[in-house]
């Protein structure tokens, strides 16, 4: 079967396939990352498990078919937290698969500013868990205070490394080693998430199978800077494994612009 269409690339670390037509509102210096009014907190924890986690689980399934191999390994993070990295391909998917691998388990995710650039949702948006990266360097420290105060709470802390969406792309973008410095820092467990593209009879979507894999821990005889290169390497390696072995439907298919100029 055809793919539904082509997409040209240029920069695999750089480029975005979003669309999502967003007006980017950088992080400013009022925004408020950690929010300690009760009223807030009790919305946010009836709004994530009383609403969110079952429709999540809704449309995981009857959408897109997904299932789950290997979760059984998540018992460390379901005990004491963990950072979880996922290969980014799918605008509303990847905001609900990490909610779905621990379900009784508080998941946040650290997302882009378009996350909470939207008028009046900004709330709701951090409530379900987004933690927009900072945009001011001044602002990073109250990031990573919020990062640290969940982490602390054993909660998952969900990143996409390859920071720009690709729609059903079925390889492993490189990305660099930065956002490990979390779990290095932190002490705490990283697992590799790869979602896989594959047919299914039916349907008009392809169907997701997402492995997991993990737990990897920082080693005591490295650095911090090898430590965070370390992880990286697990995580992207495991993810080449999963998605060469296992992503075999080309819903959209990704070529070098250099491939079009030529054509």
């Amino acid at each position: 079967m055809e793919p539904k269409k082509t997409i040209y690339y240029s920069d695999p670390l750089n480029d975005d396939f979003a669309n999502n037509n967003i007006l980017t509102k950088n992080i400013k210096s009022d925004f408020k990352y950690i929010h300690s009014n009760p009223l807030w907190r009790m919305a946010s924890f009836v709004l994530y498990f009383g609403v969110a986690k079952p429709l999540v689980t809704a449309f995981t399934k009857i959408i897109f078919h997904q299932k789950t191999v290997n979760k059984k390994c998540l018992k460390e993070a379901k005990k004491n937290g963990a950072f979880v990295y996922l290969n980014h391909t799918n605008s509303f998917f990847d905001a609900f698969i990490p909610n779905y691998l621990c379900f009784f388990k508080r998941n946040y995710i650290i997302t882009s500013p378009d996350a909470t650039s939207i008028p009046f949702i900004r709330n709701i948006v951090q409530m379900l868990g987004a933690i927009p990266v900072a945009s001011d360097p001044s602002m990073m420290k109250k990031m990573y205070e919020c990062i640290k105060d969940r982490s602390k709470d054993e909660a998952i802390i969900s990143i996409y490394p390859e920071a720009h969406i690709w729609p059903y792309y079925t390889g492993i973008r490189p990305f660099v080693a930065n956002s490990f410095r979390y779990p290095v820092k932190l002490d705490k467990p990283v697992y590799a998430v790869t979602n896989c593209y594959q047919k299914r009879k039916f349907g008009k979507f392809p169907k997701v199978v997402t492995y997991v894999d993990g737990p990897f821990y920082s080693k005591e005889e490295l650095n911090f800077s090898e430590n965070m290169n370390y992880l990286r390497n697990q995580v992207y390696d495991k993810m080449i494994e999963r998605s060469t072995q296992h992503s075999t439907y080309n819903y959209y298919e990704y070529k070098p612009v250099e491939e079009k100029e030529i054509g």
